[in-house]
């Protein structure tokens, strides 16, 4: 029965990693590749992982396999984030039929601090 489980967790941990692939080539930005590739592969990789520690049955892989889960889904958010934040802030263009642009006129170019509402609405006032 275990055998079953593992089938199809590696299957569909292999799935959503050739998912994740696929939206690499097939995005027409970096930030939809980012969105693709964050979500995709870390979903992806956490299945094989589980399929992993089911397959082996111990508990020093099994703990091993949850602390790297953890680890995983603690910094691929994080990493994308950043990704996306450097490469906004260093001027890589967006996909010409995106609809919009939230971050447009509301960061400071010298110091990339974003602006709140009330700090856009001084500006105005001055």
């Amino acid at each position: 029965m275990t055998d079953v489980f593992i089938f199809i967790l590696s299957t569909a941990g292999a799935l959503f990693v050739f998912l994740a692939a696929v939206g690499l080539v097939r995005m027409p930005d970096l930030y939809l590749r980012i969105s693709v590739t964050t979500k995709a592969a870390t979903l992806g990789i956490g299945l094989i992982l589980v399929a992993a520690a089911l397959y082996f049955n111990e508990v020093a892989v099994t703990t091993r396999v949850l602390a790297i889960i953890l680890f995983i889904l603690l910094t691929a958010p994080i990493g994308a984030h950043l990704l996306g934040r450097a490469s906004y802030f260093v001027g890589v263009r967006m996909w010409k039929k995106s609809v919009i642009d939230e971050l447009e006129n509301k960061y400071h170019k010298r110091s990339h601090k974003l602006s709140s509402k009330q700090d856009q609405e001084k500006e105005k006032d001055k």
